[in-house]
Order: C-alpha cells, then sequence, then structure tokens
C-alpha cells in the first residue's frame, strides 16, 4: 500500500508542478521550435557551400621589351636574355563531380602556369593543386581537378533542371570576391536567358541569366543557386555601367560545356544521348535520333545505375567507363525507368562512319576535304583553316547561291569549322529546308591580284 501525502508533500508537489508548468516547461517548448532565422537562404547556402572553391591562379607573362627587342634583333642568337613577370589572379569555382572535378569561367584558367585550390574555412579549409582538364573557350567554361588526400571526400553540387527557373524568384551567389574568402550575396533572378540556344555560337549577354545579386570581382566562376541549393548558373560578368546587374552562365550552357569537356574521353566513338549529373548519379537528358543511344532503347529521363556492372561515381567517370567499350563490343547499361529497373546493350560507332563529307554532300550539296598547310601553300589559299569546297553539285541551292570550287567553309550557323567530322555534327538533325547560314571565304580577282574575301550564304537543307 502506498501512504497518503502528509499536507507539506502535497504542497511541495503542486509548487514543483506549478513551477515547471510556467517557468521551465515554456521555454523547454521554445528551445525545441525552429530557429527563425534559419531561412530557406540559410539551408541553401549550407547545401552548396560545401561544393564551393577559391580559385588562384600563376601566370607567367613575357615583358616586350622595345631595347631587348633591338637587341634581338641585331644579334639574334647570340643575345639569349629574355624577361618575364608573374601574375596572379583569383575567382570562384563549383565542384560537381565527387572525384574532384570542378567549373569554373575558362577566362580565371586561362593561360595559367600553375592553378590552386581552396576551400573555405567553414568547410574545412583544405588547398590543393589543380590541373585544367578543358576548357570550352565560346562557353566561358573550364573544368579542373584536384586529387583527393586520403580521407578527403568532396561533395558535388547538385543540377537545376534546365527551364527550372522563375523570373523574381530568390538567388544566391557564391564565390570569392576580391579573395576576402567564401561570401554569399543574395537578389532574384532579373532575367532569363533571351534568344534560343545557337549550336556553337558564342554566349553574350543575350544568352546569360540576369540578377541583382552582387558579382563582384573574384566572384567569376561561382555558383549562383536557387533556394533549394540546386546550381542554376555559373557567375560570369557585372555589368559597370549599371547598378546592382550581373550576369551568370545558365545550367543549360553548363552542361553543354561539361559535354563538349567530357566527351572527348569517348575518343571518337558515338553514343548519341546527352546526360547530365543530379544527385551523384547520371540521367539521360535526350537521345538523337537514329543514334546507338536510340537502337538500345535509352530515353530521356532513364537513370544511370551501372556500366558494364560498375557503378560511375560521377558524370566523368561515366564517360569513362563508357569510352571503354568499342565499336565492336556491347556496353551493358542497368538504367531506372519508372519504378523499375532494366538492361539495355549499347554499341558505339565510329563518328566518322556517320559523319563525314558524304553527310555534308548530301545536306549541302557540296564536296569538301580539309585544308593542309600543304594544300593550303600548293593552291595558294590565304588560310589553312576551315573546309575547302572541292566540287559543287549542279542544281542544288549550293550552286544557285553561286558557291564554286576553290572557296573554302569557314563556318557552319556561326560556329567555326573544326574538320569534316565536328561540320557534319553540326548538321546532323537539320531537317529538310531548314535554312543554314555559311561562311565563305572566296577570292576574287582584281587585275593581276587576287584578294579573299569572306561571305555569308544562306542555304536550305536538301
Amino acid at each position: 500500500m502506498t501512504k497518503a501525502l502528509t499536507g507539506d508533500a502535497r504542497q511541495a508537489l503542486w509548487a514543483a508542478a506549478w513551477l515547471f508548468g510556467v517557468l521551465i516547461a515554456p521555454e523547454v517548448a521554445r528551445g525545441a521550435e525552429p530557429d527563425v532565422r534559419r531561412d530557406p537562404a540559410v539551408e541553401a547556402v549550407a547545401r552548396a557551400l560545401p561544393s564551393v572553391v577559391n580559385i588562384g591562379t600563376e601566370t607567367i607573362v613575357a615583358v616586350v621589351d622595345p631595347f631587348e627587342e633591338m637587341l634581338r634583333e641585331f644579334w639574334g642568337p647570340y643575345h639569349g636574355r629574355r624577361r618575364a613577370t608573374t601574375q596572379y589572379s583569383l575567382g570562384s569555382g563549383v565542384v560537381v563531380d565527387e572525384a574532384g572535378y570542378i567549373l569554373t569561367n575558362d577566362h580565371v584558367v586561362r593561360r595559367a602556369s600553375r592553378i590552386w585550390v581552396r576551400f573555405s574555412e567553414e568547410c574545412g579549409g583544405g588547398e590543393y593543386e589543380a590541373k585544367l582538364v578543358g576548357a570550352s573557350r565560346r562557353s566561358d567554361v573550364a573544368m579542373i581537378k584536384i586529387e583527393p588526400k586520403p580521407g578527403d571526400r568532396f561533395r558535388a553540387v547538385r543540377f537545376a533542371a534546365d527551364e527550372d527557373l522563375w523570373l523574381g524568384e530568390t538567388v544566391l551567389a557564391l564565390g570569392n570576391p576580391f579573395g576576402l574568402g567564401g561570401s554569399v550575396s543574395r537578389g532574384i533572378l532579373s532575367s532569363k536567358s533571351r534568344r534560343p540556344p545557337t549550336e556553337g555560337a558564342p554566349l553574350g549577354l543575350e544568352d546569360w541569366l540576369q540578377t541583382d545579386a552582387a558579382i563582384n570581382p573574384g566572384s567569376s566562376g561561382g555558383p549562383l543557386v536557387n533556394l533549394r541549393g540546386d546550381l542554376i548558373g555559373l557567375s560570369v560578368a557585372v555589368y559597370r555601367e549599371g547598378q546592382g546587374i550581373g550576369f551568370a552562365i545558365p545550367v543549360r550552357r553548363l552542361v553543354e560545356a561539361l559535354l563538349e569537356i567530357a566527351s572527348p574521353e569517348l575518343k571518337g566513338l558515338w553514343f548519341g544521348a546527352r546526360v547530365r549529373p543530379a544527385d551523384g548519379v547520371v540521367i539521360v537528358s535526350s537521345v538523337e535520333r537514329g543514334s546507338p543511344a536510340e537502337r538500345a532503347g535509352l530515353k530521356a529521363g532513364d537513370v544511370v545505375l551501372s556500366v558494364n556492372g560498375k557503378t560511375p561515381r560521377g558524370f566523368i567517370e561515366f564517360f569513362r567507363e563508357l569510352a571503354a567499350g568499342s565499336d565492336r563490343s556491347d556496353t551493358r547499361l542497368e538504367v531506372r525507368r519508372g519504378g523499375g529497373r532494366q538492361e539495355v546493350s549499347v554499341r558505339l560507332m565510329r563518328e566518322s562512319a556517320v559523319f563525314n563529307a558524304v553527310m555534308i554532300k548530301q545536306k549541302l550539296g557540296i564536296s569538301v576535304q580539309e585544308i593542309t598547310p600543304d594544300l593550303a601553300e600548293r593552291l595558294g589559299l590565304p588560310v589553312d583553316e576551315g573546309l575547302l569546297i572541292a566540287a559543287v553539285d549542279g542544281g542544288t541551292p549550293a550552286a544557285r547561291a553561286g558557291l564554286q570550287r576553290g572557296a573554302v567553309l569557314l563556318a557552319v550557323d556561326g560556329q567555326a569549322v573544326d574538320g569534316v567530322v565536328e561540320t557534319a555534327k553540326a548538321l546532323y538533325g537539320r531537317k529538310k529546308d531548314e535554312k543554314i547560314r555559311v561562311d565563305v571565304l572566296v577570292q576574287r580577282r582584281r587585275g593581276m591580284l587576287l584578294i579573299p574575301e569572306r561571305a555569308a550564304v544562306e542555304l536550305p537543307v536538301m
């Protein structure tokens, strides 16, 4: 049996209950509430900041001294003295692959003789030497690589969907302005890309995202993220004539540049599907008509789980594993589609078997060949770049437009011609009667001289 409480004990118990209910319990309840300061912007920074790095570069620049040039002109090989100076610059970048691949602006690392990367102190610090993997000059995007030290784990930023952009939504610019260390600025998305993408054309103001989030010198190459912490752009420039006007390369263009930089892993093989990184996996974003990927049954939205039984740890490793195959063997891909898993077999093709001079002739009605320095000298061509038009089919739009044998094809829709394969790839998928602008170099006779002139011609696809 329990003993009844005495009056003094009951009073003490009631006093303790009152003290807990009036003084202690509200404080406990308040402590359990979320901190009002931890809003979506703070959450987004916490997710994205570990992927942000500061980038330093060292560039050796030759010093032009008129007196030195004069001595070299007169004394030639006997005057071996050369002078140089070292320039340093700072920028920003963002980790896009856990293996240590980082995106930044091409202009941040261009011509650098040494590149180093530093993580912010908020993310544990750490400094690494980096090497340039590749760059897309027309997109102003470059990829660099750092090697992890024992125990290191890099966190890759998440990519937003290509068109997942709302005008007026809150955005955050992360970077390293003026070399001050990791910093964050907040604004809105003021304008989306103003024109549809043009294959191969250099990017300009019309292609960039606009924001009033502060983008300062040193922030170039840093990520622009939404309130989910997802990458929507890469800071690139600030409009000095205006207040609060900054620009970023949109994520769609970043993925294109990633493909351009990473796809050489395929060593001239055609896969025919565009893929994008997302949360540590690779997602198929589109499939080209008639490609090996389409014939294998791959579809947009497929999540790649493994390549030949091996799980790729990121975007770059996916291409490396895919490139381990060849045009003589099948590559097994396991993908997640909907709620199930499927296995498909892809046999890559040699690009030159599809993208060649025959395709260019079928599309434009001209026969072309690549220009070597010897060929340029033998034919008296003023350039050794582009493609020589060796013949023009009669009755074709090219013939009616006045194109003739001996002209040089320089560009297709603003994209500089870089060999037969790349030119044919630019024409692949163009529909019949679709208008294409071609830039050519012709030599016009002026008296006894041949004067090279550049001209633009619009041709319908045959």
